[in-house]
């Protein structure tokens, strides 16, 4: 079923806006070319794997330093997250139905410092097989 549904609006995403009828209302969420680093948004040259994934944080919860080499989406669907990149030392909250467009091979870490739960819908963009985290030792 989940994936029927995912097909459906994955189609439904394909028209424009004014090729509906009144029926469907596509409402624009986010647009961007760069990542939240500032660096141009990149996708894998070969035989692309896409990746979907939810993640639940607990309040208090820190997410390990972790880095991504390939493109990663995340969708805030509940709670307040906070990202740090490491490397710049600038940090930047996203709260429900924010849009983020991760760095890439930069080192960060997200928390959620807030009383609720923080829920994410993350999508990666990788060549198939490879890795879409990588720990910090």
């Amino acid at each position: 079923m989940k994936k029927g549904l995912i097909a459906v609006c994955l189609a439904l995403l394909a028209f424009p806006a004014q090729a509906l009828d009144s029926t469907v209302v596509v409402t624009p969420i986010f647009k961007t070319m760069r990542t939240i680093a500032d660096q141009p948004i990149e996708l894998p040259q070969k035989n692309v794997e896409v990746v979907v994934s939810t993640y639940d944080i607990a309040p208090g919860a820190m997410l390990p330093v972790h880095q991504h080499h390939y493109q990663r989406y995340a969708y805030v669907l509940a709670g307040t997250l906070t990202v740090t990149n490491l490397e710049s030392g600038k940090s930047a909250t996203f709260t429900e139905g924010d849009f983020v467009v991760e760095s890439r091979s930069e080192w960060h870490q997200g928390a959620n410092n807030g009383t609720e739960p923080v829920k994410l819908l993350v999508i990666d963009q990788i060549e198939q097989g490879a890795e879409t985290v990588t720990l910090k030792n």
